[in-house]
């Protein structure tokens, strides 16, 4: 184990981060734009969803080993931890359920329902069938609420830093561009798209930098998306 963690060149560092998140986001994003021109079997919809859910865990979670490995790095080193996985998993809990519970009594209501466009684009995912909106959910959790958060709040913000001769500026200098990152890659396209993507961004990010593990920001995203599409189907899916 004396391998893992020593530390590396700034030089190799900043392009091994560099090649990872490059080669991840074009990998969140092959299956979605495969399954989307091609229509294969429905397209974005169905259990389609599943294997893209499944396609982003294996082939980002893969990615991210090998980049670790050429850094010398493992993944508790990002947060990948079971420690104090109950005050964690309850603190993620809580948030993401706040956060469901303010746009879907509040804000999402009052602010166009069943014509917002994001309402309208996951409406058109569901086919219907309870093995759809399970995959659904499965994309949600998987892809979203573990998938994202291993890799644009673990591998982004801790490799990133290591940038910075002061850990603590390279901290949250990491954070902010992390926050950036996933928001842009998000591609909202008004104020209305960038409040709810960088709200709950920005509360992800907290989580992760305040118990320095996964599991906090990784059950609020994963309860929020759940969360997000089961009232969806049940508010505005006819």
């Amino acid at each position: 184990m004396n391998h893992i963690n020593r530390t590396v060149s700034r030089k190799k560092t900043i392009m091994v981060f560099t090649a990872t998140v490059v080669a991840g986001f074009i990998l969140f994003a092959l299956p979605n734009v495969f399954f989307g021109i091609s229509k294969i079997n429905g397209g974005l919809s169905g259990i389609n969803l599943l294997l893209i859910a499944l396609f982003q865990l294996i082939s980002v979670c893969s990615l991210i080993y090998v980049s670790l490995r050429l850094l010398n790095k493992n993944f508790r080193y990002i947060g990948w931890s079971f420690n104090h996985w109950k005050k964690d998993g309850s603190i993620g809990l809580t948030i993401g359920l706040i956060w469901s519970a303010l746009q879907f009594r509040w804000i999402i209501p009052q602010t166009g329902g069943a014509e917002r466009v994001d309402i309208i684009q996951m409406v058109s995912m569901f086919d219907g069938s309870l093995v759809g909106t399970l995959s659904f959910i499965a994309l949600g959790v998987i892809g979203g609420g573990i998938t994202e958060e291993i890799f644009n709040r673990g591998y982004f913000i801790q490799i990133l830093k290591d940038v910075f001769k002061d850990p603590d500026q390279g901290l949250w200098i990491a954070a902010i561009l992390s926050v950036a990152f996933f928001a842009i890659g998000h591609l909202p396209a008004d104020a209305l798209g960038w409040f709810d993507i960088l709200v709950p961004t920005i509360a992800y990010t907290g989580l992760f930098i305040y118990t320095r593990r996964l599991t906090a920001s990784i059950v609020a995203h994963g309860v929020y998306n759940m969360t997000a599409i089961l009232l969806t189907y049940y508010m505005y899916f006819q």
